[in-house]
């Protein structure tokens, strides 16, 4: 896979940020994305040259993650919730 996208629950998130982004660098995922709906927000996270998950984008709310790769996205993250976040 070229991405990996984790939405992270309360009862999640330490596996999340911690078990399953170490999974993922191990297996050469370029890229990584958490979404907290709780915020809401996406973290993005990119393998740099030594293999290693570098934390490249954090956005919030109404601001709008603009990615080229794996590729071009926009994602503005209250967006992602639709009507639960009425």
């Amino acid at each position: 896979p070229v991405l990996a996208v984790e939405v992270l629950s309360p009862s999640s998130t330490i596996n999340d940020l911690n078990n399953k982004k170490a999974a993922y660098q191990r297996m050469g995922v370029p890229s990584y994305w958490v979404v907290d709906p709780q915020q809401p927000g996406i973290m993005v996270f990119e393998l740099d040259q030594a293999g290693v998950y570098q934390q490249v984008a954090d956005v919030k709310g109404e601001d709008s993650l603009v990615v080229r790769e794996p590729f071009p996205a926009r994602v503005v993250p209250v967006d992602l919730l639709g009507s639960l976040a009425d």
